[in-house]
């Protein structure tokens, strides 16, 4: 696992729910990938973990990927909250189901194929990447209104 990805990702909704979209720009060795999708009714969290799943698995072999988000919601589920849900059979520590376990399920299994370190940025502060990772989330809103 040579190549390092920078992956800059964000989500979007118009409404909650509502219809919503997903951005993800990689960035490795001086190349660019933009990515959005959207889904018709859906939430803002469904559309931040759909984000880094779909960005991760447009990496066609493994790679060291630094995870860029502004979702406290992907960064802490994904490196704290996931290991409890699964030991305790994808219930939350009241015993509720786990919202969104279908994306969590897919979020581990995308993660477990490249060495992913996570970093939280603070959204809409300025911050270059995140802002086109938010314009992306933003097309592909648009993409399906």
């Amino acid at each position: 696992m040579t190549q390092v990805v920078e992956m800059y990702t964000d989500g979007a909704c118009k409404g909650n729910p509502g219809p919503g979209g997903w951005g993800a720009l990689l960035r490795c060795n001086g190349s660019e990938k933009e990515m959005f999708g959207g889904e018709r009714t859906t939430t803002n969290n469904r559309m931040e973990l759909l984000a880094v799943i779909e960005g991760l698995d447009a990496l066609v072999r493994p790679c060291q990927v630094v995870v860029y988000t502004d979702s406290q919601y992907v960064k802490n589920g994904i490196t704290e909250w996931i290991h409890n849900w699964k030991k305790r059979g994808w219930l939350t520590a009241a015993k509720e189901p786990v919202k969104n376990a279908d994306l969590w399920r897919r979020l581990d299994e995308s993660a477990g194929r490249h060495q992913v370190e996570w970093r939280w940025v603070k959204g809409h502060s300025g911050h270059e990447f995140n802002e086109r990772a938010d314009g992306l989330a933003n097309r592909g809103v648009d993409s399906v209104m």
